[in-house]
């Protein structure tokens, strides 16, 4: 008995979960409170951020995240005359990009500035192509986003901080050499179709960008044989808990609620992706669900303060969900059989 307590006072699973779901909550009361524009980006990179990472972010850091908030809206914004003089070759560019990115994170890069890069290029190169001041309002939302970002994520530490002396986890394996640039490939033409979508309607399209960037992410971790399961079962998880949320909200709405509520609710999807609860999903099928829960009703408070019918659109919202999560799934299982059967063709 005494050598377990000391156990149970290390594990830190408890107060990331805590961590996550009070940061989480707290950037998106935030990010409306303050009428931010595009409100539910905020929440979302505070999400990745602290599943992705245990220690706070330095003074350093911070300033790096910055720092790569202008080099990723930069490099969106050099890729503007190209995709409306250039198309074809604009689209190549960004593809060979998004290639790029992927393939940096699956080498052991720093993943939280792979998924910054991918998120400014698409964002602010498919809203800019359409029209300057989209684009604009995309990096004013990123910076504004990454800000606040800094300050629930370092709230979040500073209230429910790591245990001391806790050892460093081991290394997550990476993919063989070999399988990385297949891997890259199908995440970067998950990504795509969303991409032209935007560029088409970038108002309308921004939350299925970000969705699709989570996807790809995922598609990252996914074999073609749970490709199904995973990445569906993940949006469709994502979906229901948004309406649940939204019925449960619409009792009271009130911003000290929609806090309480998101509180809870990513409350339950941690104590999963973190293990502690039984599961037998990913830790990428739980934070894929986080987010879709946090696009869907980031934007349904968005068409309802619009006037708009939130019904109508969350089922449209919805459908193109499932639809690019489908092809999400396709794309792994054609390239996963494509790179099986090269070997036998070479012979």
């Amino acid at each position: 008995m005494p050598t377990e307590a000391p156990t149970a006072r290390l594990d830190p699973r408890p107060r990331r979960a805590l961590r996550l779901a009070f940061g989480t909550a707290a950037c998106l009361a935030a990010s409306f409170g303050l009428a931010l524009p595009i409100p539910f980006i905020p929440p979302v990179l505070t999400l990745f951020l602290l599943a992705m990472r245990n220690q706070p972010l330095s003074l350093k850091a911070s300033l790096g995240l910055a720092v790569l908030a202008a080099v990723t809206t930069g490099g969106g914004l050099l890729l503007i005359p190209l995709l409306r003089y250039y198309p074809a070759s604009g689209v190549l560019l960004v593809a060979l990009c998004l290639f790029l990115c992927f393939g940096y994170a699956l080498r052991g890069g720093n993943s939280l500035v792979s998924t910054f890069l991918i998120i400014g290029l698409t964002l602010v190169s498919a809203t800019g192509a359409s029209a300057f001041a989209i684009a604009l309002t995309v990096i004013e939302a990123l910076v504004k986003g990454l800000l606040l970002t800094s300050l629930c994520v370092a709230l979040g530490h500073w209230l429910f901080s790591e245990p001391v002396g806790l050892a460093e986890p081991p290394a997550k394996p990476l993919p063989a050499p070999d399988e990385t640039a297949w891997i890259a490939l199908r995440a970067t033409l998950v990504v795509i179709p969303a991409f032209l979508l935007a560029l088409i309607d970038p108002s309308s399209y921004v939350p299925l960008v970000m969705k699709s960037v989570s996807l790809g992410q995922q598609v990252c971790g996914t074999s073609a044989r749970d490709a199904g399961r995973e990445l569906l079962g993940s949006t469709l998880l994502g979906g229901l808990l948004a309406m649940c949320f939204w019925s449960v909200l619409s009792l009271f709405p009130h911003l000290w609620m929609f806090f309480l509520w998101m509180l809870l609710f990513v409350l339950l999807l941690a104590r999963r992706l973190l293990r502690l609860a039984a599961t037998r999903q990913t830790l990428g099928f739980w934070l894929n669900s986080a987010v879709t829960l946090i696009i869907l009703l980031g934007q349904s408070v968005q068409d309802s303060a619009a006037g708009k019918d939130v019904y109508t659109a969350f089922a449209v919202r919805m459908g193109l969900f499932v639809a690019v999560t489908l092809y999400a799934c396709a794309a792994v299982y054609l390239i996963d059989l494509r790179r099986l059967r090269r070997p036998i063709s070479a012979t």
